[in-house]
């Protein structure tokens, strides 16, 4: 066991070891027997504390409850002790792939369980266990499980335990295994089908019939379901057995008070943001497979992680997301506003909003000196200089964008034809916006024709073109004609310019036309983005590849500009950094943190001094 077993613990070793020779249920001696852990690492920082609580739980009255009655734990960690001749004769103790042992090894519990094996806990002894502590440690532990939990669901294991369960202990088996997962992306698939509906109503003008019409107004039962939208918050919903668990340790006060400390200290938004994290890797490992170790590093050290490290990590599972379902509520609250109350809007989506907030903004909130000046402009550099970098072969992701954008895409290319056909009948969903926007347009002045939509896929093009065509030309003209060339992109910029005045002066089209061509036509880029990805072979082919690539990188340079800016607004705040370290971390944590600033400016001054 790589854990921490203290000393009075290990004198009870011989009594645990006696374990295997007694009959537990009355007809079978042990095969596996589980012990509880003891999390020691929670004294670093909120996040520490939060996960501590939620490993507490889990490896105590969530064992004790799987063990005994529910008769389905399995194996979920190292303190677990096996009897290793019933596992040597049954096939060993670990199936022969690095892909699908992700989750803690679950499958030698599937395999002891299935040939008739006796998987218990006790609680008598206890080891140490230190827990990540970092929000990306964090997160790329539960990117690890939620990928082990997508690979169970596609084994044969589940299959054959399903079937030879009975009716309760099959149901027991769902729920304490991969049906937490599935239902984790099944919440997460309803807030999208949520807002997609909702959009179709605002768009097609049945909601507004729902709300003026006065025999629809009167309807109770109907005015109810419509109003009965709103989630409860999944953050509050996660602490729920963490609080039961620490009620029955220390008591319901210590839990209570516990309860409201973690919401002083964001738990819900910690909560909100790993669902996203969940949800993510389970459902691409599902559609694509692919699922692979991330090494977390369960260092004991709280560090400022540089914005184009959380952009890596977060910008596919989380930030891509945020800037959807923003875009679905802002163009939701442009067309309903008219015949719409502010107070039902926000009634609607205040949740909505959470969540968006939460998976845009919550990995700064929780970076240690995520607001201090000095680190902004650090990542600024950092993240201009990985942004422009090319890749090629040995160039790791972390020093180019190149790099990083492949390795992204690497799971598409293991993919089956289901699972391309699946990636691109999702994407299709980006077209919608533009089909449901481009007729509400002041310009088309309510034309129902084709050729609108038709229109607006020609400006598209045009405006890719036009993109392709100053690529191509800083490629080849930019180093020996480069008066040329800047005289043929001031040449486009004005053409530009005259164009959206004309627009503009002509046919009255007013400032909300052009930001609802912007919530038009960004999202459509991508979607056609997300295909070419998915028919990487046939674009490659045709020779699109460079174009796409260059079409990619604008489109991360945009969303990286959208999220810094507010995140440098804050920090040019000093007393946000001082209310961020204050309230995260612990006090140990404050005072060593204030200490280095001063030490460090000391010596920064006594440098420049020698100097002159």
């Amino acid at each position: 066991m790589n854990q921490d077993n203290y000393l009075e613990e290990s004198l009870k070793m011989r009594n645990l070891l006696e374990e295997f020779l007694k009959k537990h249920d009355g007809v079978r001696t042990p095969t596996i027997l589980g012990l509880r852990e003891h999390i020691f690492t929670g004294s670093v920082s909120s996040l520490a504390w939060f996960m501590s609580n939620q490993e507490t739980s889990f490896v105590t009255i969530g064992q004790r409850l799987l063990a005994n009655p529910l008769k389905v734990r399995f194996h979920y960690g190292h303190p677990d002790v096996f009897e290793r001749l019933f596992h040597l004769t049954r096939g060993g103790v670990s199936k022969a792939s690095k892909v699908i042992n992700l989750s803690e090894d679950i499958f030698a519990g599937f395999n002891s369980t299935l040939r008739e094996g006796n998987v218990t806990h006790h609680e008598y002894i206890q080891v140490g266990k230190g827990r990540d502590v970092g929000l990306n440690q964090i997160s790329m532990f539960e990117a690890k499980i939620a990928n082990g939990n997508g690979e169970q669901t596609l084994s044969r294991d589940i299959y054959r335990l399903g079937h030879r369960f009975d009716f309760f202990r099959m149901l027991s088996c769902y729920f304490t295994t991969i049906g937490f997962y599935f239902s984790t992306l099944i919440t997460v698939l309803t807030v999208y089908v949520f807002l997609y509906g909702r959009l179709y109503l605002v768009l097609s003008g049945l909601e507004e019939g729902l709300s003026t019409q006065p025999a629809i107004r009167d309807n109770k039962p109907l005015q109810v379901a419509l109003a009965s939208q709103s989630f409860v918050q999944i953050g509050f919903l996660m602490a729920l057995p963490m609080l039961m668990e620490i009620g029955l340790e220390r008591g319901f006060r210590t839990a209570l008070s516990d309860f409201v400390l973690m919401q002083l200290q964001l738990a819900p938004v910690f909560f909100t943001f790993s669902l996203g994290t969940k949800t993510h890797y389970y459902g691409r490992t599902l559609l694509h497979g692919g699922a692979k170790y991330r090494p977390t590093g369960r260092g004991f050290v709280v560090f400022h992680a540089k914005f184009a490290d959380n952009y890596r990590l977060y910008s596919r599972s989380h930030f891509v997301k945020g800037f959807e379902l923003m875009i679905l509520l802002l163009v939701y609250q442009i067309f309903g506003q008219s015949y719409r109350g502010a107070v039902a809007y926000i009634l609607i989506t205040i949740s909505m909003w959470f969540m968006v907030g939460t998976w845009l903004f919550a990995p700064f909130l929780f970076n240690p000196s995520g607001f201090e000046w000095q680190k902004i402009v650090d990542d600024w550099t950092d993240w201009n200089k990985w942004i422009s970098n090319r890749g090629g072969i040995g160039v790791p992701p972390e020093k180019s964008w190149e790099s990083w954008w492949e390795e992204e895409q690497e799971h598409l290319d293991s993919s089956g034809k289901r699972g391309i056909i699946a990636e691109i009948l999702l994407a299709l969903r980006f077209f919608i916006y533009q089909y449901g926007l481009v007729y509400h347009l002041h310009i088309t002045r309510k034309n129902k024709s084709v050729l609108v939509y038709g229109i607006s896929w020609l400006v598209i093009f045009l405006i890719l073109f036009v993109m392709k065509t100053v690529s191509v030309g800083r490629r080849k003209f930019s180093a020996d004609f480069q008066l040329m060339f800047r005289l043929i992109k001031g040449m486009i910029f004005l053409t530009f310019v005259a164009i959206l005045v004309t627009l503009i002066a002509l046919p009255h089209m007013t400032i909300r036309d052009i930001i609802v061509c912007i919530l038009a036509f960004m999202p459509t880029g991508w979607g056609m983005l997300l295909i070419a990805q998915a028919c990487k072979r046939l674009v490659k082919r045709a020779g699109f590849w460079g174009s796409v690539r260059t079409l990619a990188r604008g489109y991360e340079i945009v969303m990286g500009l959208l999220l810094f800016t507010p995140v440098a607004f804050l920090a040019w705040f000093p007393f946000v950094s001082e209310f961020q370290t204050r309230m995260l971390f612990n006090q140990a944590f404050s005072r060593g943190l204030q200490i280095s600033r001063i030490l460090g400016g000391h010596r920064k001054d006594r440098s420049s001094r020698s100097k002159e």
